[in-house]
């Protein structure tokens, strides 16, 4: 493990060991303060952001564009200071701690036992909406997490999210598609992430005017095991409680190949990102590239 890993590493550690245990409050402050710091600075993830915004809020002003990253940013570290202290969180505070519209699509769904995909952007907190599904709803769900370095800083976010309740599974290895499918085939739930692709050969969808990839992933494991597939989009106001939307069910098509069916799913899933992002642009925490036309053909994401 290089010097850089390991201070990575002990960042984190020191986030989940020490701000868990600050009264709310400061937490909340602390959070904006460093967000503020960060965006003072306009390093790379700043400038990316902004940029990325820029594609959300294509009329806003060098101004408006400012102001966005800067509430990006603050959105983005209240992310941070929540994921640290949910682990002390008591069941009450979890259950009351996010208020979904629509969530009789979730619901409806379990109860008919054909299994339900979750799919959300990177916004506001998905871990406490996970933690919301596993406390309030009592459902265990599985999900993919990107492997992470060093690997001890993998284990960790692993072990926090099992900790909510949540069955992990590494995104390369190339088992979890199959452990998802059989997870799905049971009647159970997957919760993923997919607003961004990260093998780089993902479907390529219009997404606020331009093109990108995402994942293929949510659309074929829906057509293979029939399960529902569900976009969600989450946003904070100025309460303490997180707001979410349950949009309507991705229909496969009737017709169509089944890359081709991956296709127009994926896309309808882009879509329904783009109406949640649009209303919330703050609230999307995107700080790498993600169109095409950002992308080094030589790196691919980044």
């Amino acid at each position: 493990m290089s010097a850089a890993e390991r201070f990575t590493d002990g960042l984190y550690g020191l986030g989940w060991s020490t701000v868990k245990k600050l009264p709310e409050p400061v937490a909340v402050r602390l959070g904006r303060a460093i967000a503020d710091a960060a965006w003072k600075q306009r390093g790379k993830g700043v400038q990316r952001l902004e940029s990325n915004y820029a594609r959300v809020v294509p009329d806003a002003t060098p101004e408006r564009l400012a102001e966005l990253s800067r509430a990006g940013m603050r959105s983005y570290l209240r992310y941070w200071m929540e994921s640290f202290r949910l682990p002390a969180w008591s069941r009450e505070r979890v259950k009351t701690g996010f208020d979904p519209k629509d969530i009789h699509h979730l619901t409806d769904g379990l109860a008919s036992g054909r299994g339900v995909i979750l799919a959300l952007p990177h916004m506001a907190n998905y871990d406490l909406a996970g933690a919301w599904v596993t406390t309030k709803l009592r459902t265990p769900f599985t999900t993919v997490a990107e492997r992470l370095k060093p690997e001890t800083l993998y284990d960790r976010f692993v072990a926090y999210r099992e900790g909510l309740g949540m069955e992990v599974l590494p995104h390369s290895g190339g088992s979890a598609f199959g452990t998802l499918a059989r997870r799905l085939r049971d009647g159970g739930l997957v919760c993923l992430v997919a607003d961004r692709d990260l093998s780089a050969s993902g479907v390529e969808v219009g997404f606020f005017g331009e093109t990108t990839r995402m994942p293929a992933g949510p659309s074929l494991l829906a057509q293979q095991t029939g399960a529902l597939l569900l976009p969600v989009t989450l946003w904070y106001d100025d309460s303490p409680v997180m707001k979410g939307q349950v949009h309507p069910p991705i229909e496969v098509p009737e017709a169509g190949t089944r890359a081709e069916k991956a296709s127009v799913m994926t896309q309808a899933l882009a879509d329904a990102f783009a109406t949640g992002i649009a209303d919330h642009p703050e609230d999307w925490h995107m700080l790498q590239r993600l169109w095409l036309a950002d992308l080094d053909p030589a790196k691919g994401p980044s």
